[in-house]
């Protein structure tokens, strides 16, 4: 039986066909080509115009511009290894492990937020599949576009998959890595696999990643990502390669700042720079976001003011906090109030300050052991807080910075916050003299008694009772408060009063007065100063004026010490009389005779007439 319809007189491939339109060049219907020019002789053919280059693609981070503001974490995103600021360590690292070919196949980047972590695992992805026409190998050196790394910043590259493991976090998501990571790239070098926030997934998720991680194919590369390294399974951290991206520290940040502020045309004060530095807390994300909102504080052409980026922050004077925590630790405790009270009509915030006073209270206890380079701040306040560790105890500073943590807590609870920052101050102004344990109980079984708090004004403690305190209140009374003396004349003169020769001695000796003011006294020490002369200094004053005194022996650019003036005074009075025409006779018509020694003689005292003998004879 045939399949061939009978109608048909011959084969169906030699069924009739359409001529051919003679309005066509080709058998599509295409038009015909147009005739070609003919050269006439004596003419120049015009040369054909060249093609427009075409424009290269942007990255997905810097799209085309369409008017629309781009904030500045997204426009100065580093574009390659050498903009990465504050990393130096991990860049130095991955150089070398690229240039030697001894790249690893898993890479764990952990660090607080806005370092670089997502910025660095693009990097990566780009670096393992550079491809430009002088390089053909995984490498670092990103200066020149290739061809995948624009559709790798758009995440549009079908080799680099970047998943957010904080909305992708089950055992499914990951089975579809698994499932495509056994087929080779269909572009690039390597498959890579970018997956941010890694400590979200579930613990099913990082089981099925496990196997994978630990043999994974030749061609696929994994990049994770997260702020909660502690969060992540060991098992998963020991299969990668593991990078801790540091904090900024703010110098570098601070030049950061201003080199993009320089780029933008805004003009912004250093120490405002400073201020937002401090703020991001080593971020770099939230100090160009804090640097954006503070650039449009002021007018077009203007510069950015100080005072503009604190009110901004709800940020305290730094000075005036300082000011703020001498004032609590010498137990002002009026002056202490006051100061609060005025940082907190210009704006301050209640819990800022008492951040604030936590800072000085870990410099000041920071400096005290390393010294005041120690403590990153700036050199005047650096000195003041020195100063003030110096003179304070670590176990006072320790006690301190307990009330304060426990303060700061009372101080976001409390339906008053600034209540409950001036309750804080009364309760650390007085406490700021009351002795440590050990203290208290050898002034108990010595039979002395317990120092008050300079702060409290007034009376310790409340009712009766027994014991050691019943015990401290039978005994005599303390001898009064002496007033404060004025001068770094007077202290010595009161030292020498109170027959502390020793002490005297030391003061005269090796202190070189930088600055002085009732309650403190900071001298830079003169060569071969006992050690403990200030603590001594400092507990002597205390006992004699009632109240602490703030001694500092770390000055710089210290005068004279009173020995030393003395000698010049006595130099001058001995250049003195040697110049006197009486004595230089005196010395001419004895030759060879020296001056010993220079007295002052006292005043002459006015004897009573003595009368005549005739008078005496006359009342006999």
């Amino acid at each position: 039986m045939s399949d061939v319809d009978p109608s048909l007189d011959g084969p169906p491939w030699e069924e009739d066909v359409p001529e051919r339109d003679e309005n066509t060049d080709d058998m599509f219907g295409a038009p015909p080509a147009a005739p070609e020019p003919v050269a006439t002789p004596g003419a120049e053919s015009a040369p054909t115009p060249a093609p427009a280059p075409a424009k290269a693609e942007p990255f997905a981070d810097e799209p085309a511009d369409d008017g629309a503001y781009k904030v500045l974490a997204r426009k100065y995103r580093p574009r390659t290894f050498e903009d990465l600021i504050g990393q130096e360590a991990m860049v130095r690292t991955l150089t070398n492990a690229f240039a030697t070919g001894r790249i690893a196949h898993a890479f764990m980047l952990t660090g607080v937020r806005g370092v670089g972590k997502t910025t660095t695992a693009r990097l990566l992805a780009r670096a393992l599949n550079n491809e430009t026409d002088v390089i053909d190998k995984p490498s670092l050196s990103l200066t020149a576009h290739g061809r995948h790394d624009a559709s790798i910043m758009a995440g549009q590259h079908m080799d680099v998959m970047e998943m957010d493991a904080a909305s992708h976090t089950g055992v499914n998501d990951i089975r579809d890595i698994l499932e495509s990571v056994r087929y080779a790239p269909v572009e690039a070098r390597y498959k890579v696999y970018v997956l941010d926030e890694v400590h979200m997934l579930s613990t099913q998720a990082f089981n099925a990643l496990l196997k994978t991680l630990e043999e994974p194919p030749p061609h696929a590369k994994f990049i994770f990502a997260t702020t909660e390294i502690r969060k992540v399974p060991v098992t998963i951290l020991s299969r990668c390669q593991r990078f801790d991206l540091r904090r900024v520290e703010p110098e570098v940040l601070v030049g950061h700042l201003g080199r993009i502020a320089d780029r933008e045309g805004m003009k912004i004060e250093q120490e405002a720079l400073a201020l937002i530095s401090r703020a991001a807390e080593g971020s770099v994300r939230d100090g160009l976001s804090l640097l954006d909102q503070a650039l449009v504080q002021a007018e077009s052409g203007a510069t950015v003011q100080t005072a503009t980026v604190r009110d901004m922050l709800g940020l305290a004077d730094r000075t005036q906090t300082i000011a703020l925590f001498e004032s609590v630790m010498a137990g002002r405790t009026a002056e202490a109030l006051e100061n609060f009270r005025t940082l907190y009509g210009y704006g301050a915030d209640p819990v800022q300050v008492t951040n604030d006073l936590l800072e000085h209270c870990h410099a000041a206890s920071v400096a005290k052991m390393l010294g005041p380079n120690a403590t990153r701040l700036p050199n005047d306040q650096a000195q003041k807080l020195t100063a003030l560790g110096a003179a304070i105890s670590a176990g006072t500073l320790s006690r301190t910075w307990q009330m304060l943590l426990k303060a700061l807590d009372e101080v976001r609870r409390a339906p008053n916050p600034a209540d409950a920052v001036e309750m804080a101050i009364v309760r650390l102004a007085y406490a700021a003299d009351l002795p440590g344990p050990e203290e208290a109980l050898k002034a108990i079984q010595s039979g002395g008694t317990l120092p008050g708090g300079g702060g409290a004004g007034g009376p310790r403690g409340g009712g009766g009772g027994g014991g050691a305190s019943a015990m401290l209140a039978a005994r005599p009374m303390a001898q009064p408060a002496l007033p404060d003396p004025q001068t770094f004349e007077a202290v010595v003169a009161l030292i020498g009063e109170k027959r502390e020769i020793t002490l005297q001695m030391d003061v005269e000796r090796y202190v070189r007065p930088v600055s002085f003011k009732p309650g403190a006294i900071v001298y830079e020490p003169a060569q071969g100063s006992p050690v403990d002369l200030a603590r001594r200094l400092a507990s002597r004053l205390k006992e004699w004026t009632g109240r602490t005194w703030l001694i500092a022996a770390n000055g710089q650019g210290g005068g004279e010490t009173l020995i030393e003036v003395e000698k010049k005074a006595r130099s001058a009075r001995r250049a003195a009389v040697e110049a006197d025409p009486f004595v230089v006779s005196i010395m001419q018509a004895f030759p060879g005779a020296e001056i010993k020694d220079i007295k002052t003689l006292a005043p002459a005292v006015e004897m009573p007439a003595i009368p005549e003998d005739d008078e005496v004879g006359e009342e006999d």
